[in-house]
């Protein structure tokens, strides 16, 4: 989808925001982009329902077949009255809210898939009079008709999505989105494979397992990863599981939405990859309640920030040959207080940790201080070291205030991890080494040495600058005579530009 349809959408979606809060709108336009999506992709089923020459020799037995066919395609299953014409062709009517919530229910109802996960609260909605109208219009431009690359736009429409609502709704975006150059650099380096399990302790809208998916089927063609998330906020946890579910994902986001260290949804949960993006340095996490918590093998995590405790709690999910990734503050890698340093030593001594990653600010949108990943396996292949990478000098200013990877920064850190543990994902024919200011394997004894702290920053060193053997006389010459050429060459343009305009009969 092009990007003047997706920003015809947005700003028709962003005049909502004067009606009510960012949090609460997402989740207004979202769910029609959802309706139309599974009504477009029933029309297109049936139609091609219709093409086959049995039920052209047969076309009274479409109606009574059509549930079937749509289980056979993995498809939803969409009664009249939510089927997105009518709805469209209804919306000047005043109770457009109450026959969309009609039509949710109707799906939740035909779809067990879907229930209590598809927002019914548009007849509550206080907007102007044809608001809704205009928003049912504007999303009817979109066309969801192509079986195949349906689900594509619909992802891609949705991500846009995701992180313009992020961005409007700024600190609070972030709990429910991770910004895309992280969940990709992320997912680079873990490198997934099919037939995985694949956890989210704390999975937002879901951005994790949707670039996992991706990763899987750009490398071996198909998806089919087996995915368990769990979220504590309602809305958000329905966020994820429409946003799987437009993608023909199958997924266990636990039987509600819990807080992940008072009510785990997988307890018996063994993960091959776990990725996660925790919220940083929270305080009020209830670990006063959980000090004798079977968890915490590494130590018991302070009451007053739940860093460590994430890292327990994934590493107590991990399967022997797993690898786990989080994003963390980047104070967890060289805090002392409330034990941290103690449960860092021991993590290290007992050679979990694999690699750390520091990354630039700014790449979020809820936080412009600068995070780290933390790279954990209880079966590493370079037993005794850690690579430690620094990415902070790498990105762009994507705008004034947020910075974003290219595809060639993601692609330099995973590559470097990658050749570093020799891997089938290691560029052909390129080997490892430290980069001065880059990347650099140290030892556990390095590491012991440097009071088991672990910013890359202290082993990396700093990049070799170039030399410059031009003397200084030499090169202020160099550039004094260009300045003065460049100077000429300027007031020779501006003569003859003021020339030009004489000659239009202005002076």
């Amino acid at each position: 989808m092009d990007n003047a349809t997706k920003q015809k959408l947005w700003k028709t979606a962003d005049q909502l925001r004067s009606n009510m809060d960012a949090a609460e709108y997402k989740h207004v336009v979202l769910g029609l982009i959802f309706l139309k999506y599974i009504s477009d992709s029933f029309s297109a089923l049936r139609k091609k329902m219709q093409e086959d020459d049995y039920y052209k020799n047969n076309p009274q037995y479409i109606d009574e077949d059509m549930r079937d066919y749509c289980t056979e395609h993995n498809a939803f299953w969409v009664p009249n009255e939510a089927r997105w014409e009518f709805l469209r062709d209804n919306a000047p009517q005043p109770n457009i809210g109450k026959l969309i919530d009609d039509a949710m229910l109707s799906i939740e109802k035909e779809n067990p898939k879907l229930k209590n996960i598809l927002n019914k609260n548009y007849a509550r909605l206080s907007l102007p009079q044809g608001r809704l109208a205009d928003l049912i219009n504007t999303i009817s431009t979109i066309g969801f008709e192509n079986g195949q690359t349906a689900p594509d736009a619909l992802g891609e429409v949705y991500e846009y999505f995701l992180g313009m609502f992020a961005d409007a709704e700024g600190k609070r975006g972030g709990q429910f989105y991770t910004a895309a150059s992280v969940v990709k650099t992320m997912v680079a380096i873990m490198a997934p494979t099919e037939n995985h399990k694949v956890y989210d302790p704390c999975c937002g809208s879901g951005g994790m397992f949707v670039q996992s998916e991706r990763f899987v089927q750009l490398h071996q063609g198909t998806g089919n990863l087996s995915i368990y998330g769990q979220e504590s906020n309602p809305t958000t946890w329905r966020l994820a599981a429409m946003n799987l579910a437009i993608r023909g994902i199958e997924f266990n986001l636990g039987q509600e939405p819990a807080d992940t260290f008072h009510n785990d949804q997988h307890p018996n949960l063994r993960a091959d990859y776990i990725l996660a993006n925790p919220p940083f340095n929270i305080s009020d996490w209830g670990g006063e309640k959980l000090t004798k918590d079977p968890r915490w093998q590494y130590g018991i995590p302070p009451a007053g920030n739940a860093n460590y405790a994430w890292i327990q709690h994934m590493l107590s999910h991990l399967a022997p040959t797993g690898v786990m990734g989080t994003v963390l503050a980047n104070g967890s890698m060289s805090s002392n207080t409330g034990g941290e340093g103690e449960i860092r030593q021991r993590l290290l001594e007992n050679d979990l940790v694999e690699c750390m990653v520091a990354l630039p600010g700014q790449l979020f949108f809820n936080t412009q201080i600068p995070v780290c990943l933390w790279f954990l396996r209880k079966q590493k292949k370079r037993k005794g070291e850690v690579l430690f990478i620094d990415a902070r000098n790498l990105g762009f200013m994507a705008d004034r205030t947020r910075r974003e990877f290219t595809d060639a920064d993601i692609a330099k850190i995973a590559s470097t991890y990658h050749m570093w543990r020799g891997d089938e994902f290691a560029p052909e024919g390129k080997a490892y080494a430290d980069v001065k200011g880059f990347c650099k394997s140290a030892t556990l004894d390095e590491i012991k040495a440097n009071d088991y702290v672990l910013t890359p920053g202290r082993y990396v060193g700093v990049a070799e600058t170039q030399e410059d053997d031009e003397a200084f006389s030499a090169k202020m010459a160099r550039l004094t005579a260009e300045l003065t050429e460049q100077m000429t060459e300027s007031a020779k343009l501006d003569a003859k530009i003021k020339e030009n305009f004489a000659k239009l009969g202005w002076k």
